[in-house]
C-alpha cells in the first residue's frame, strides 16, 4: 500500500448517498495490523482510532506513533476520537494531526477547550468533529455545529467494549439531526453512531438518521466482509 496525504478534502469527499463503513482499529488484530489493513482496505470508508487518557475514560488507548504507522499503510482517511481531558485536548489535536489524522473529533464536554481544538484542527489542515457521551444532553453540542464536519453520538457508556445499545440512542440521533437542520448544516455534517453496533442495531440506527456507524467485531469478525459491507450499504434511512 502507498501512504496517503493529509487533506480535509478527503472527509468532504466521503459518499453521502449510503451508510459509511467506519472501521474501529481497536477491534483489529494489533499483532497483525498490516494484514488486517490489507483485508479491509477495499471496503473501509474511513479508519476510526480511539484515544483515551485514562482520566476522561477508563484505560489508555492509542498514541500518535500508532496513527503515524497506520497512515503509511492506507490511502483512506483516518478519524481520531479524542477521549481526553480538556487541559490536553489541544495538544493532543496537534500531535495526532501531525501524525496523519484527517479528522479529529473532540468531546463537547471539553467545553471552550474543545472549541479551541476544533479551530486548531482546521488551522492545521484537518477536519474536526464533536462527540457526546451517552449521558450528555444533545443540545450541548449545538455551539460546535457551525464548525464541524462530523457529529458523533455514543450509544453506550464511554470507553468500554461489548455493551448493548442504549434504548435512548435512536431518539438522540433524531434530536441531533434536528439540531443540524436548525443550524442549517444538515448537508455538511455527517451524523455518526458509535457503540452498541450489532447486526440487529445497525438498521435501527440507520433508520434514525445515522450516516456512519463505527464497526468493530461486526466487520473484523465477519468472514464474508464483502457481503457484510454490501448489506451495510443497502440499509435505508427514514430520516427526513
Amino acid at each position: 500500500m502507498t501512504s496517503k496525504s493529509l487533506s480535509s478534502g478527503a472527509i468532504a469527499a466521503l459518499p453521502r448517498h449510503r451508510l459509511l463503513g467506519e472501521f474501529s482499529l481497536w477491534s483489529a488484530d494489533l499483532a497483525n495490523m498490516e494484514r488486517d489493513l490489507q483485508r479491509i482496505e477495499p471496503y473501509v470508508d474511513l479508519h476510526h482510532i480511539d484515544v483515551a487518557d485514562a482520566r476522561f475514560t477508563p484505560g489508555f488507548l492509542f498514541f500518535p506513533d500508532f496513527v503515524a504507522r497506520i497512515a503509511k499503510l492506507t490511502e483512506k482517511p483516518i478519524h481520531v476520537h479524542l477521549m481526553v481531558e480538556a487541559e490536553i485536548v489541544e495538544e493532543q489535536t496537534r500531535q495526532f494531526i501531525e501524525a496523519g489524522a484527517d479528522l479529529i473529533s473532540v468531546h463537547a464536554e471539553n467545553g471552550v477547550a474543545g472549541l479551541r481544538a476544533v479551530a486548531l484542527a482546521k488551522e492545521l489542515g484537518a477536519e474536526a468533529g464533536v462527540v457526546l457521551r451517552l449521558e450528555t444532553p444533545v443540545t450541548q453540542a449545538e455551539r460546535f455545529l457551525p464548525e464541524v464536519a462530523f457529529f458523533t453520538l455514543l450509544g453506550t457508556s464511554i470507553g468500554v467494549k461489548g455493551q448493548s445499545l442504549s434504548d435512548k440512542a435512536c431518539d438522540r440521533l433524531r434530536e441531533a439531526r434536528s439540531l443540524m437542520k436548525r443550524a442549517g448544516r444538515e448537508q455538511e455534517i455527517v451524523l455518526a453512531a458509535d457503540g452498541g453496533i450489532r447486526e440487529q442495531t445497525v438498521p435501527l440506527l440507520r433508520a434514525a438518521g445515522a450516516e456512519t456507524v463505527v464497526l468493530g467485531s461486526l466487520a473484523f469478525g465477519d468472514k464474508d466482509l464483502p457481503g457484510r459491507i454490501a448489506w451495510l450499504h443497502a440499509l435505508e434511512t427514514e430520516a427526513q
